[in-house]
């Protein structure tokens, strides 16, 4: 008897698995509103240098104050952001009082004047229109101009973060347990958010992101582990492409709870406050007993299991469960995990370093190019509300395609479709003339729906390639490489430059290159079962031989 056929025996799909999955989902429904919240509490409102104090006062308008003191973007037709005339020119006010480009004209002078005009920095600091938000860290600390680059360096630390979580919450969770660490994640999540959104200054609002991220990522890997370990094969797809809508659910939220809380920080502390009630409930979860076992607490295994049948209106089946039928189910992966594993593992036979590494480009690309989509609404000149709604709606039909494809077809060939066609349509894009922003941006929200469809197969590829002793502590280290390598600076974002989304389509094709070639990944992950081979390909192990 596996152990899947004594889940079976207490109910796989009953009370139990519906009330633990459907809790489980209710943190990660928040966990977009964190991974994208920077496109509303860091969105550049539009600005320009303060005006001269000697002109605040004066009985002139705000726009002949403007024209005074502020010189104009000939090619964006907009005050200049930066610069501001270091006197007030004086000549560009007619004598009724508006600007008349005729008078200015009038007199060579004048405009000679005007162009020789001595230009400086905001010395008094700027000034911000406030539409779409009321309050954001930008218009908070000035991060315009000279410091712009810090707004996504803010953004950068937040995914460092992530990568320092999945790295350390991925291992701890295999030595101390999901449940723990879930708790533990599901607290920090709460605590950062609620110091970042009380910060008072950019440093301590960026120390209290990176704590968030890493609490993002124990959440995440610690939810869907024991998500998995509680449900049988057959419907891992349908329950892991769920999951991945409560994510795409959270874009949704995100955008209707910033359009009403439009301050940074009431925004920023509406989103972490769930937290704090997920923290309180997650004390009811279970132990997966699958971990309980393999860490020597079969006595416990079987206590959560008889807890399991009686939710689930088997208590007869349940009483009949023993510490010797419970061990017998799991014989084969207890060998296994008598042995001493390391990160040095998922490298040191063939399959499983090609399986690592293949794993590492596709989480890598496909995170790349999303968040490099994502990450920067303000470009495409629509509503950041309406396109955050856009940009999240997409992944619906997108996920019910690659789940159909998954059961059909398998995990493989679905995960690369969706990188090949991801990554050519964001390349399509480069010969799409900048001005035609509807053709974009459609492309655009074509190739992240692709993208989403990629990140649910990616899930159930890691969690179904490697075994259970290691599935959620080294597994996560390719998932932390998307984190940390897909973290993209200014430099990769397309503000306008003809070939800057070249980078986001050419990694999906990369990989597809690769998991396409790739011998050891056979036709889809219901097929292949790494975990079922470890022993296999680490023979030299205690417990493997």
């Amino acid at each position: 008897m596996a152990f899947g056929d004594l889940l079976e025996q207490v109910g796989s799909t009953g009370r139990f698995q519906v009330l633990h999955v459907t809790l489980l989902c209710m943190p990660i429904l928040m966990m977009a509103s964190h991974n994208l919240l920077q496109n509303f509490v860091a969105s550049v409102p539009p600005h320009h240098c303060s005006v001269h104090r000697n002109l605040s006062l004066s009985r002139l308008s705000p726009e002949q104050v403007l024209l005074l003191t502020v010189p104009q973007d000939i090619k964006n037709s907009r005050p200049e952001r930066c610069l501001r005339y270091a006197a007030p020119q004086w000549q560009l006010l007619s004598e009724n009082g508006t600007y008349s480009p005729k008078v200015e004209s009038d007199s060579s002078d004048d405009t000679d004047d005007l162009l020789d005009a001595e230009l400086q920095g905001c010395k008094d600091g700027w000034e911000y229109s406030m539409t779409e938000m009321s309050s954001t860290i930008i218009s908070e600390w000035d991060l315009v101009c000279d410091l712009r680059s810090l707004k996504q360096m803010g953004q950068t630390i937040y995914m460092g973060g992530v990568l320092v979580g999945a790295v350390i919450f991925g291992g701890l969770s295999d030595r101390f347990g999901r449940r723990f660490l879930l708790l533990i994640s599901n607290l920090l999540m709460a605590v950062g958010g609620t110091c970042a959104a009380f910060s008072t200054s950019f440093s301590v609002f960026c120390l209290f992101r990176f704590i968030t991220g890493m609490a993002l990522s124990g959440l995440g890997l610690n939810s869907f582990s024991l998500i998995v370990e509680w449900i049988p094969t057959r419907v891992r797809t349908v329950v892991g492409t769920g999951t991945g809508y409560c994510y795409t659910m959270g874009q949704l939220i995100l955008a209707v709870v910033a359009y009403f809380i439009r301050d940074w920080r009431w925004l920023t502390l509406a989103v972490s406050v769930p937290f704090y009630i997920t923290f309180l409930y997650s004390w009811w979860f279970l132990e997966s007993a699958r971990w309980l076992v393999l860490n020597r607490k079969s006595e416990q295994a079987v206590k959560n299991l008889k807890t399991v049948a009686r939710i689930n209106g088997r208590r007869e089946e349940g009483d009949r469960i023993n510490l010797e039928m419970l061990q017998d189910s799991m014989k084969k992966e207890m060998s296994c995990s008598q042995g001493s594993y390391s990160v040095v593992d998922l490298l040191r036979t063939p399959t499983m370093r090609n399986i690592t590494i293949c794993l590492s480009a596709v989480w890598f690309s496909t995170s790349f190019a999303y968040y490099g989509l994502s990450m920067d609404l303000q470009k495409f000149g629509v509503d950041i509300y309406l396109i955050q709604v856009i940009f999240g709606a997409v992944d619906i039909p997108a996920k019910v395609v690659v789940t159909v494809s998954m059961s059909i077809f398998g995990r493989r060939p679905s995960q690369c479709a969706a990188l090949i066609l991801s990554g050519v349509t964001i390349l399509i894009n480069i010969l799409v003339p900048y001005e035609k922003q509807t053709v974009r941006t459609t492309l655009a929200v074509l190739g992240k729906g692709c993208l989403a469809a990629s990140f649910n197969c990616c899930y159930l590829y890691s969690g179904e390639l490697y075994p259970t002793v290691v599935r959620w502590g080294f597994s996560s280290v390719p998932q932390a490489e998307w984190h940390g390598l897909g973290v993209h600076d200014g430099s990769c974002r397309s503000d306008g430059g003809p070939h800057g989304a070249a980078p986001w389509g050419g990694c999906p094709v990369a990989a597809w290159l690769h998991l396409w070639g790739s011998p050891h990944l056979k036709w889809g992950g219901r097929h292949l079962s790494a975990r079922n081979t470890w022993c296999t390909t680490t023979r030299h192990y205690p417990g493997c031989g």
